[in-house]
């Protein structure tokens, strides 16, 4: 009958050792899933403010005052605008 006992005794012991395994692998995961989360989260934030600053530095009015200082560019005078109709292209 000890012989029994310490078997079942080990037996417990084993399966212990193996629920505390498991439960701190499962917190270790879940710690890694919440940072993983996080940095998710600030990527996605950081992905909104970037659109945002795109879509401000694509503005037609900057594009022209860029174009302006930078290039010397200007919009053209009517006099010098010429339009060609598809008739007289042919």
């Amino acid at each position: 009958m000890s012989r029994l006992n310490l078997l079942l005794l080990v037996l417990v012991m084993v399966c212990a050792i193996g629920v505390i395994t498991a439960q701190h692998q499962a917190r270790k995961r879940f710690t890694e899933l919440e940072s993983e989360q996080a940095a998710s989260k600030k990527l996605a934030e950081e992905w909104t403010e970037l659109q945002l600053e795109q879509s401000t530095w694509a503005t037609h009015k900057r594009v022209e005052s860029v174009a302006a200082k930078s290039l010397g560019m200007r919009l053209p005078d009517a006099a010098s605008t010429v339009v060609v109709k598809m008739e007289a292209a042919r």
